[in-house]
């Protein structure tokens, strides 16, 4: 059994079909998401059109109905704190968001399955695995 937490990068390419989340996943695999997913989860809905809108919707409930959240609390902020610091000596800037989603997987010792291969490189004690 794997912990496993997906990126938003990898939800969106499983969206469109680019990637399947059995690719990924084994039957025996404890999955979650951050919380700073959903807010990108949901933005793109928002920002969807038409038809895609409420396609998009109908996809991202499914996932917040089926998948733990885990919230950004004083654990997650301490890893996010390191991994901030570790990112500023390195001098090599990174998403916010995605150094959210990297604390939450320090924090509960997740690997974070995601689909950009740079957005987590050289960032201490965060595990990926990359699926496009």
């Amino acid at each position: 059994m794997s912990l496993l937490l997906l990126d938003t990068t990898f939800l969106i390419d499983a969206e469109r079909g680019d990637v399947t989340l059995d690719d990924a996943i084994d039957d025996d695999d404890d999955v979650a998401i951050a919380a700073v997913t959903v807010a990108e989860l949901l933005v793109g809905v928002r920002l969807a059109r038409g038809k895609r809108r409420n396609a998009r919707r109908v996809y991202v409930e499914e996932i917040l109905e089926s998948l733990p959240i885990i919230a950004y609390d004083r654990n997650v902020a301490v890893e996010h704190a390191e991994l901030l610091a570790a990112v500023r000596k390195q001098g090599r800037p990174r998403g916010a968001h995605d150094l959210l989603i990297a604390a939450t997987a320090r924090a509960t010792d997740r690997t974070i399955v995601t689909a950009d291969q740079e957005a987590f490189t050289d960032l201490p004690s965060v595990a990926t695995v990359i699926h496009r």
